[in-house]
C-alpha cells in the first residue's frame, strides 16, 4: 500500500474474490488451455497472444513449467492475471529475483496494487457510496460512464444511504443500478473504474468495493436487492442479446455483458411490454422475449 499507494483493503479483496484467498487457482495446464483457445472459438486471436505471453513466462524461468496451471481461460495465480498482463505488470515483491503469482503471496499482492497503481487509483479516494433516490428522478441516463459532478448530484436530491453528506465538489459519479430501480442505488467515482479495469464487469468491482469497504469495518447495504425477479446468467444474458437484437435494437457483440446499449433495449422491450421500466435484465423479460412468449 505504501508503495504503490492504492488501498490495501482492496488488494486484499481481490485477492478475495479472485482466488478465495489462495484456495482456488484452478488446476489447468495454461499452455493446454490457452493452446485449445488459439484455435477454437470466437477470440483466438487474443488467446494466440496469451499462448506465445506464457512462452515468454517460462523462457524467463519466473514459474516453474508444473506450477503453471489456472483458469480455463488462462488466469492464474492468487490474484488471477492473464499471462500478458503478468508480462507488463507483475513486479517481484518479496526480493527474490522472481515474479511468481503462484507461490508468493508478496509477489502476488505487490502485483495486483502495481496494477491499480498504474490503471489510475487516487490513494484517499473512495470507489463512491450506496445512495438514496429522490422520487421522480430521471434515471434514464444511469451508468458507470454517463458522470456527473457530486455537486450536482447533490442539487437533484441524491443522498448518501448512510447518511453522512454526500460532499459536493467537481468530482465525477455516475449512478449505477445494478438491479434496478427498485434495488440498490451507487454513486460510482474514479477508482470503481480502475476496479472495473481488472475485470470488466460492474458486479465484480461492486463485489471487490463491497468487500473492501467490510475489512475495514463497513456496513452491509442499506437498500435490499429484489427478490421477486431472479436475475440471469452470462448464458441467459448471451441469450438476452440475442432475442434483443433479433428484435431490431442495437447490442453491439453478443458477449453477456450487459452495457448501455443492453440497457436501453432492455427498457424498450419493458416499456412494450408492460413490465417495470427499471433496465434490468431478469428472469420476467427473458422469458417474455423468448419464442415460444412473444408476442402473447
Amino acid at each position: 500500500a505504501e508503495r504503490y499507494q492504492v488501498d490495501a483493503a482492496t488488494v486484499v479483496a481481490v485477492w478475495g474474490v479472485e482466488s478465495n484467498y489462495g484456495r482456488n487457482f484452478g488446476k489447468r495446464p495454461l499452455l493446454t488451455s490457452l493452446a485449445t483457445l488459439a484455435c477454437f472459438g470466437r477470440r483466438q486471436t487474443y488467446f494466440r497472444g496469451e499462448f506465445f505471453s506464457t512462452l515468454k513466462i517460462l523462457a524467463a524461468g519466473d514459474i516453474a513449467p508444473e506450477r503453471l496451471v489456472g483458469s480455463w481461460a488462462g488466469a492464474f495465480g492468487h490474484t488471477q492475471f492473464m499471462p500478458s498482463t503478468f508480462l507488463r505488470l507483475a513486479v517481484d515483491g518479496d526480493g527474490d529475483g522472481r515474479r511468481d503469482l503462484i507461490d508468493s503471496i508478496p509477489d502476488a499482492l505487490a502485483s495486483t496494487a502495481n496494477f491499480l497503481h498504474r490503471a489510475g487509483w487516487r490513494s484517499g479516494e473512495p470507489w463512491g457510496y450506496e445512495v438514496v433516490l429522490p422520487p421522480g428522478l430521471d434515471t434514464s441516463n444511469a451508468g458507470r460512464r454517463n458522470k456527473r459532478a457530486l455537486a450536482e448530484w447533490k442539487t437533484l436530491g441524491v443522498r448518501r444511504a448512510d447518511g453522512q453528506a454526500l460532499t459536493p465538489g467537481d468530482a465525477a459519479a455516475g449512478l449505477l443500478l445494478p438491479a434496478g430501480r427498485q434495488g440498490p442505488a451507487f454513486l460510482v467515482l474514479r477508482n470503481f473504474d480502475v476496479i472495473y479495469g481488472y475485470n470488466a464487469a460492474e458486479s465484480y468491482a461492486l463485489a471487490i468495493a463491497h468487500l473492501a469497504d467490510r475489512l475495514q469495518g463497513g456496513k452491509p447495504f442499506v437498500a435490499a436487492w429484489p427478490t421477486d425477479d431472479p436475475g440471469l446468467s452470462r448464458r441467459e444474458r448471451r441469450e438476452l442479446q440475442t432475442l434483443l437484437a433479433a428484435r431490431g435494437h442495437e447490442i453491439g457483440e453478443i458477449d453477456g455483458m450487459l452495457g448501455a446499449n443492453s440497457r436501453r433495449a432492455i427498457e424498450a422491450e419493458q416499456r412494450s411490454l408492460g413490465l417495470p421500466v427499471n433496465g434490468r435484465a431478469g428472469q420476467k423479460l427473458l422469458a417474455a422475449l423468448r419464442p415460444r412468449n412473444a408476442g402473447r
